[in-house]
């Protein structure tokens, strides 16, 4: 799925009398905060990615930033964005945020990929998406979303600061689904003892069924000299030891398993 947005974005690119601006935000915030009603019910906050980071933007602030290249298309022709949110945030760190929203402690509770892919199914979430999702894992865990982060995409852009991440999960805490009371509780305790237990999405064979094109020699996206060359990246020596120490950290007491994009 990421060839074939990159793909189409050279596409335009070449296109005469087109304006063409990419927005790419990486992980948006409302990824993490679908989980609001569980940190808000329970004082957990599952967390899959590791010792990584990201500085994490609000869907408003995305819109914000398209809705101005949509409004001055000459201005911002050629140009690409990438809004964020203003500081890099850890797991425990957005925990954190989410607590003072929600009125409670947060904890930050390592959580297995399966068992957030299928949490993230019982949401509604299509498999569409999170065949996509589950290599991005990785690519969070391999700090693909921190390089780079933050931006100042939105306040060039839009002339308004980015939203700091407890100001979009205060948004997040006030949905009637997500607030402290006995039956919302009642409901969290017993998804959260269900999902293991519930069915997954079979990945491989959706693969298979929609014939999709895989590349020869997949990697993941920081570990590709192409991306990191389009995205500004040059500290390959700095990177390669700080993924190392991440996924090291990340994979203690794990079964080891390989995987790649």
């Amino acid at each position: 799925m990421t060839r074939q947005h990159w793909l189409v974005d050279r596409l335009f690119s070449t296109m005469p009398g087109v304006a063409h601006t990419i927005v790419r935000p990486g992980f948006f915030a409302d990824a993490y905060l679908m989980l609001t009603g569980v940190a808000a019910n329970l004082g957990v906050f599952p967390w899959v990615f590791g010792n990584s980071r990201n500085a994490p933007p609000s869907n408003e602030d995305i819109a914000r930033v398209a809705v101005s290249a949509l409004i001055h298309p000459a201005r911002h022709a050629g140009k690409g964005y990438r809004p964020t949110g203003p500081e890099l945030l850890g797991g425990q760190d957005m925990a954190n945020a989410i607590g003072r929203a929600v009125g409670r402690s947060v904890r930050a509770v390592p959580t297995p990929a399966w068992m957030f892919l299928k949490g993230a199914r019982m949401l509604g979430i299509p498999g569409d998406i999170l065949s996509g999702v589950r290599f991005y894992i990785d690519d969070h865990k391999r700090g693909a979303f921190e390089l780079g982060a933050p931006t100042t995409d939105v306040l060039d852009v839009t002339g308004r600061p980015a939203e700091d991440f407890e100001t979009i999960a205060r948004r997040y805490a006030a949905l009637p689904r997500n607030q402290r009371t006995p039956a919302n509780r009642l409901r969290e305790f017993a998804e959260f003892l269900f999902t293991p237990f519930s069915p997954g999405y079979n990945f491989d064979r959706y693969d298979r069924e929609l014939r999709r094109p895989l590349p020869s020699k997949p990697q993941f996206a920081p570990e590709s000299m192409v991306w990191r060359r389009e995205h500004g990246i040059t500290d390959s020596g700095n990177y390669a030891a700080s993924v190392h120490k991440m996924t090291a950290a990340s994979n203690i007491g794990r079964p080891q398993r390989a995987e790649s994009q």
